[in-house]
C-alpha cells in the first residue's frame, strides 16, 4: 500500500501562465505520489480564454483556488497576488512546468522539518541551474547555503531563485514584495539581493536534479526568455559576462 503525505500546514503556490495543460500534469504528478496539501492556489497571469477555461475545467477535478487578472501584469505581481491569498504558515512554490519526482514527498517532508527545528531558516530549496558554490552541515541531502561577501566567485550571490522552494509564508515581512513592472529575470534579481541584504537563511538540495524535473512541450513552450549573451558559454563573451557580474553583484549588494 503506498504512503499517503497530507502537509496540512503547507500551502502549494502554482504561477501559471498558458500552460494549462503543463498545470494538469504537474497536478497530477502531485496526486500520483500520494501528497495532499492544507490547500492549492493557482495564480493566473492573465492566460489566453482558452487557458482560463481549461484551468476552470480542472478545478472540477482538482481542489484549487484559482487568483486571476484580466490582464498580464508579470512575473512578480503573479507571485505577489498568488501569495498574499496563503492562508497557512508555509508555502510550497512551484512554477507549472515542474514535476516532482518519485523521492519528493519523502525529502519534502524532511523540508519541512528543517523549517520546523530551525526558525531561523526561510527558504529550503529543490531545484537550480547549478549547484550553489558554498555548502555546509549536511542533512539527507540537505545543505546550509554560506553566503559570504568576502567569498570569491560571484555565483555566490544566487543564495535565492524563483525555481521550486519551501518557504515562510511571511516572506514578505523579511524580504518585501517583488518589484512589479519589471521583466521576470529582473523581479528575481531584485529579490535575490533582498534576500541577501536582510540576511536571508536557506538550505539547498544537492542532488536538486532528482528531486523536481522542468518540461517544456512543443505545445506549451517556456514563456520566459532571455538574452543569447546571458547564456551563452562563448569566449570571451562568457568572461566579459561573468566580470561584468561579479561587479555589479558586489556594487549592488553593497549599496
Amino acid at each position: 500500500m503506498n504512503k499517503e503525505y497530507f502537509f496540512e500546514e503547507v500551502t502549494l503556490l502554482i504561477t501559471h501562465y498558458n500552460r494549462s495543460q503543463s498545470l494538469e500534469n504537474l497536478l497530477l504528478s502531485f496526486e500520483g505520489l500520494h501528497c495532499r496539501f492544507g490547500d492549492i492556489v493557482v495564480s493566473d497571469d492573465g492566460s489566453k480564454p482558452e487557458h482560463i477555461d481549461y484551468l476552470l475545467q480542472l478545478q472540477k477535478k482538482h481542489e484549487f483556488r484559482l487568483i486571476t487578472t484580466p490582464q498580464n501584469r508579470g512575473l512578480g505581481n503573479n507571485i505577489n497576488k498568488g501569495q498574499d491569498a496563503v492562508q497557512t504558515p508555509l508555502t510550497l512554490y512551484v512554477q507549472e512546468d515542474f514535476t516532482p519526482a518519485a523521492i519528493f514527498p519523502e525529502r519534502f517532508s524532511q523540508a519541512v522539518d528543517i523549517m520546523h527545528e530551525q526558525p531561523q531558516t526561510d527558504v529550503v530549496r529543490f531545484y537550480a541551474y547549478f549547484e550553489y558554490p558554498y555548502l555546509k552541515n549536511p542533512r539527507n541531502g540537505f545543505y546550509e547555503m554560506d553566503f559570504a561577501l568576502w567569498k570569491p566567485g560571484y555565483r555566490k550571490f544566487y543564495a535565492y531563485s524563483d525555481h521550486p522552494h519551501l518557504r515562510r509564508s511571511t516572506f514578505f515581512t523579511k524580504f518585501g514584495r517583488y518589484v512589479e513592472g519589471q521583466k521576470g529575470d529582473i523581479t528575481e534579481y531584485r529579490m535575490m539581493m533582498s534576500f541577501l541584504k536582510n540576511n536571508g537563511k536557506a538550505w539547498f538540495y544537492k542532488d536538486f536534479k532528482g528531486l523536481f524535473e522542468q518540461k517544456n512541450s512543443e505545445s506549451e513552450p517556456s514563456t520566459m526568455s532571455r538574452e543569447n549573451w546571458r547564456q551563452t558559454d562563448r569566449f570571451p563573451v562568457k568572461q566579459i559576462r561573468d566580470l561584468y557580474r561579479h561587479v555589479k553583484f558586489n556594487f549592488d549588494y553593497l549599496t
